[in-house]
């Protein structure tokens, strides 16, 4: 087990929106950046629909939780870690009261098997037109 402080990147996420790494890792302990369904190389979010001004016109939370699920995934695989090592999940939701039933019973497809700790909330607005982020913590075997 190293004590090195390690910044890391994914090929396969899409690049960060400023200046941070996708992870670092700290010993066994992997912390992820806030993650979206943004696909790498473009500023393509699948679901979403955006007007001439960059304004939401629509999106399918179903959508863009497949798609961030998939980007922590690249992330967690790329740092060397895994989805059966996530201990922990913080999600933020832009509208709570519209996605949550929705963002739940997906969240419960793709955490059957391993259950980190989760705490989902509602905040007003993402720096880039999305409605769902992760920002998660996994170990590193």
């Amino acid at each position: 087990m190293t004590n090195d402080k390690e910044l890391l990147n994914s090929s396969k996420a899409p690049e960060p929106v400023g200046l941070y790494p996708h992870a670092r890792r700290v010993g066994n302990l992997l912390f992820l950046s806030g993650v979206g369904p943004r696909e790498r190389g473009t500023k393509k979010i699948p679901g979403v629909e955006l007007d001439e001004a960059g304004n939401i016109t629509s999106y399918d939370i179903e959508v863009q939780c497949r798609s961030v699920f998939q980007n922590v995934r690249y992330i967690l695989e790329d740092a060397g870690s895994s989805w059966a090592n996530l201990v922990d999940v913080t999600v933020y939701l832009t509208n709570m009261k519209d996605d949550f039933a929705t963002y739940n019973r997906i969240y419960a497809e793709y955490f059957k098997d391993n259950q980190p700790c989760r705490t989902t909330v509602e905040i007003n607005k993402l720096p880039t037109p999305i409605a769902i982020e992760l920002k998660c913590i996994a170990t590193i075997d």
